[in-house]
């Protein structure tokens, strides 16, 4: 029997994506929260398991050749919990590739994308006196991500799920469509996105994985010292 595997974690899109996954594989895991608005992914301790000081990020016990293996980006977590699994990572090359440009696109495109369009139009207003600076931002990554949400519009057509069978690549796009409305966008508007999101958040794993550390999860848009505090550490400039 696998040993369980450390899960750092805190309630977030990216975090949301290892905690569906591992509710859907069935695999023992370990909670260890990594508050980011008190700046825990600072701790040097955390940043040996994740070095670029960002959560999610795992240590498998059982992870290559008998020995602990960490790993930090929720690509490559999702990659190597599906291959240790054996679950939603098919083998054949052509299936890999094709979970695999999709699980690409959504690190690289839709969660960055997103995750400025969070910045832009709930985090910044509070942080930026003069409002007329926050346009152009806002409306650039607005209109990025809603071009992000027609490529899976369209890639959702004819089918159930983004790379044929539900995959990792579903369990990493979804958690990014949760917070829409936070990005401007509504699913009325793209129909065959909306019942994709509709038919994965249906999933018994995916309601567990997303209940993880619920209660935990602040609002960084809210108005307060401990707000301004927590904005201040996971917006500011640190010194390395």
């Amino acid at each position: 029997m696998r040993r369980p595997i450390e899960l750092y974690y805190w309630p977030t899109p990216n975090g949301w994506k290892i905690s569906i996954a591992l509710e859907e594989m069935g695999l023992s895991y370990a909670l260890k929260p990594v508050n980011i608005g008190k700046g825990e992914q600072f701790d040097p301790a955390f940043q040996t398991v994740s070095p670029n000081g960002r959560m999610p990020a795992i240590v498998d016990p059982d992870g290559a050749e008998g020995e602990p293996l960490a790993i930090f980006e929720s690509g490559a977590i999702l990659q190597h919990l599906g291959r240790v699994s054996g679950q939603f990572y098919p083998q054949t090359p052509r299936a890999r590739a094709e979970i695999d440009q999709w699980l690409f696109w959504q690190v690289g495109g839709l969660g960055p994308m997103a995750g400025q369009t969070h910045h832009f139009r709930q985090y910044a207003p509070a942080m930026i006196k003069d409002q007329r600076q926050l346009a152009y931002g806002v409306r650039r990554y607005t209109d990025e991500v809603r071009r992000l949400y027609s490529v899976l519009e369209r890639r959702l057509a004819d089918r159930n799920y983004v790379a044929g069978d539900y995959s990792i690549a579903d369990m990493a796009i979804w958690p990014w469509i949760v917070p829409h409305r936070n990005q401007g966008q509504a699913l009325d508007r793209t129909p065959n996105l909306q019942a994709w999101f509709e038919r994965v958040g249906a999933r018994e794993a995916v309601q567990r994985g997303m209940a993880v550390g619920k209660a935990q999860r602040g609002d960084l848009a809210a108005s307060g010292a401990e707000a301004e505090r927590a904005r201040k550490l996971l917006f500011g400039q640190r010194e390395v």
